[in-house]
């Protein structure tokens, strides 16, 4: 198919867009094995843990897949993001739900996540689609790490040392999600403008 410009337009049917959508099926039955286990670490809470690993690190596969490939979508940019706040906003519910991580940190990330997301599709609305920032992709990536730390039981093996590894990763985590969401809302501030600017 070609686009209106005579370049030939990419279908939204690749792999990595499939790779996307499969990170988001993955979630479900992540959440599913966490809460079942009940803060037991048993073997429910290491499948947990090995499958948010597995679905989180996809995220580098299918960017990586689409920009050495040239399959870049905007269904691509759209659902990517989403697939990452849906993991790791569930995860980090799921967590305080367990008791295992403070509530203020979850709301905190999670409105951030949820309020980015929302002001995306504000912004697709106009025709224009926001990709994930620098500033997004750092924090995504250190939200990944502390997660992970946190929902692999290594105390059991390592002892409670570990625990204040984990915290420390999340302050980071946390650090980097208050710092990327300044960026998008200078980024939203100067699109505002933009569009106030335009022709009516």
């Amino acid at each position: 198919m070609t686009a209106p410009d005579g370049r030939d337009r990419i279908s939204n049917w690749n792999l990595p867009n499939a790779i996307t959508i499969l990170r988001i099926v993955m979630a479900p039955i992540f959440f599913w094995l966490l809460l079942a286990d009940g803060g037991a670490d048993g073997p429910m809470r290491w499948w947990a843990a090995v499958i948010f690993i597995v679905a989180i690190s996809t995220d580098w596969v299918d960017g990586q897949i689409a920009r050495s490939r040239g399959l870049v979508t905007d269904l691509g940019k759209l659902l990517d993001p989403i697939a990452d706040k849906l993991l790791t906003s569930g995860a980090l519910v799921c967590l305080s739900i367990l008791g295992e991580l403070w509530w203020w940190v979850t709301i905190l990330i999670v409105v951030r996540e949820v309020g980015i997301t929302v002001w995306r599709f504000v912004e697709l609305g106009r025709g224009t689609v926001v990709p994930a920032s620098s500033g997004g992709k750092a924090k995504t990536f250190a939200q990944a790490i502390a997660i992970s730390l946190f929902l692999t039981p290594l105390w059991t093996l390592v002892g409670d040392w570990i625990l204040w590894v984990n915290w420390a990763a999340m302050a980071v985590a946390l650090a980097l999600t208050v710092w990327s969401g300044l960026l998008y809302v200078r980024d939203a501030i100067r699109l505002a403008r933009e569009h106030r600017a335009e022709p009516r």
